[in-house]
């Protein structure tokens, strides 16, 4: 049964544009844009009629970067896809693309396939995958040309975690070339893990054991260094190269060296990043260890090179890195030793207003705030402009966004499965009022109309950001 819907009154941003504009959706999708009090949009009909007046229209959110369910440290990350996608939705994102992980050992396809079955049936909003290569070889060389073509497009290697998911730089620069041929994007945790793991036995030797030392063995030069590293691997194998979670002045500067040179070289930072620091990761108690990920929060005074590398695009796209561990039972596991607390903070479902937070700062603008977390996560993964837009022939994932009221963002309001906000008592401007997955409301004046299993998997085309 056919369905239209019409969004009336709004200040429709993306990207690109800023616009007094109605918007005209059919069976999921975005059919018309008119200019609101035209003769056009003035003799539109529909089954429903939203009134944004004093709101913003905007693309739903893309989040390149999550880990829904992902095993790490003997325990598992807290969000299922199920309530993971709903977080999501509730802070106005509308497409994840989470990381399937291949175990060493295994094949790619395997691990892909158990992943398909975490999350089919059980998403809120629609998603895609990354694969996670933990084992290059021969066979799982050829397995990434077939992904490719299945739509799972990017893959992700480590030069963290020896013993886990660290792959050395022959093996890196294999990978490399394979995506260089088939066109798959390397996206690459850029630390010297060998080197991080020396320091962490030395700290460990000497009694630091507090989440704080975490922070201060994964060194801001040794994830400098990788960066490095990385970037002249890809200009061997002739490929682009996406870094993802970027926390340090350092690693940026490598970025831009790299940028300035004309090469495909892609940077991520996270909200973690712009607005926490190791002043957190500093509070007494072992409350510190709700802090804990990697790359590690930094001195707050790394926080302007990541903003003006947003500015300038020498950082392109923010992601969360959403990775959740409850802090009873799950970051207590490293009570005594740090490196043993699981590496994850929870942030899916405040992107989007950490972010328009940063446009009430003058961090940066409106159509920035779009563009990094809309439409280049889109262009990047080859998602747009079926994602990242409103568009004719777009698919209609739609945000109402109300930018004058004020919330406090808090664990006990916050719909993450996790105990902890990593933001407790924030007050941001700006807040989702409703939102539309393919058309259909997900969230409706801040209640949950959503269902499990309304999000479908989205096979990806490969990178369209170096068009």
């Amino acid at each position: 049964m056919s369905t239209r819907t019409l969004i009336r009154g709004g200040l429709v941003i993306t990207a690109a544009d800023e616009l007094h504009a109605d918007v005209l959706i059919e069976d999921g999708r975005i059919t018309a844009l008119a200019a609101h009090g035209s003769d056009i949009a003035a003799g539109w009909t529909a089954d429903r009629i939203v009134d944004a007046t004093d709101r913003y229209v905007i693309p739903g959110g893309v989040d390149a970067h999550t880990h829904m369910e992902l095993p790490f440290g003997g325990t598992f990350a807290s969000d299922t896809f199920e309530t993971g996608t709903r977080a999501a939705a509730w802070g106005g994102t509308t497409t994840i693309v989470d990381f399937a992980v291949q175990t060493a050992g295994h094949s790619l396809r395997e691990g892909l396939d158990t992943w398909y079955a975490k999350a089919d049936g059980n998403c809120a909003v629609d998603y895609g995958f990354h694969m996670i290569l933990s084992d290059v070889n021969e066979q799982t060389l050829k397995e990434m040309d077939r992904l490719v073509q299945e739509g799972v497009s990017s893959f992700k290697l480590f030069m963290a975690y020896p013993g886990v998911f660290y792959s050395d730089d022959g093996q890196i620069l294999r990978a490399m070339q394979r995506g260089a041929a088939n066109g798959g994007l390397i996206m690459m945790h850029a630390e010297n893990g060998i080197a991080i793991d020396v320091l962490v036995e030395q700290a460990l030797a000497r009694g630091e054991t507090d989440p704080r030392y975490h922070g201060e063995v994964r060194k801001a030069l040794l994830e400098a260094e990788a960066t490095h590293r990385a970037i002249q691997l890809a200009r061997v194998a002739g490929s682009p190269l996406y870094v993802v979670h970027v926390s340090a002045e350092e690693a940026v500067a490598e970025l831009a060296a790299a940028r300035d040179k004309g090469l495909p070289v892609f940077g991520e930072t996270c909200p973690q990043y712009l607005f926490l620091s190791t002043d957190n990761l500093a509070e007494p108690d072992f409350e510190g260890a709700k802090y804990v990920c990697s790359t590690p929060l930094r001195p707050r005074e790394h926080q302007a090179a990541l903003w003006r590398g947003l500015r300038t695009n020498d950082l392109q796209v923010v992601s969360t890195d959403h990775c959740p561990f409850c802090f009873k039972g799950q970051k207590e596991l490293g009570v005594g030793d740090f490196s043993k607390i699981p590496n994850g903070l929870p942030g899916v479902e405040n992107r989007m207003d950490l972010l328009h937070q940063a446009v009430v700062d003058g961090h940066i603008s409106r159509r920035r705030w779009i563009e990094i977390a809309c439409a280049t996560p889109a262009r990047m993964f080859g998602l747009y402009p079926q994602k990242g837009t409103i568009a004719p022939g777009a698919d209609a994932d739609v945000v109402i966004y109300d930018p004058h009221s004020t919330q406090t963002l808090s664990a006990a309001t916050h719909h993450m499965n996790v105990d902890y906000s990593a933001y407790e008592g924030r007050t941001v401007t700006g807040q989702v009022e409703t939102v539309l997955s393919r058309g259909e409301p997900v969230i409706e004046q801040r209640k949950f109309t959503g269902r499990a299993g309304h999000g479908s998997f989205v096979p990806r085309s490969t990178c369209q950001y170096l068009n």
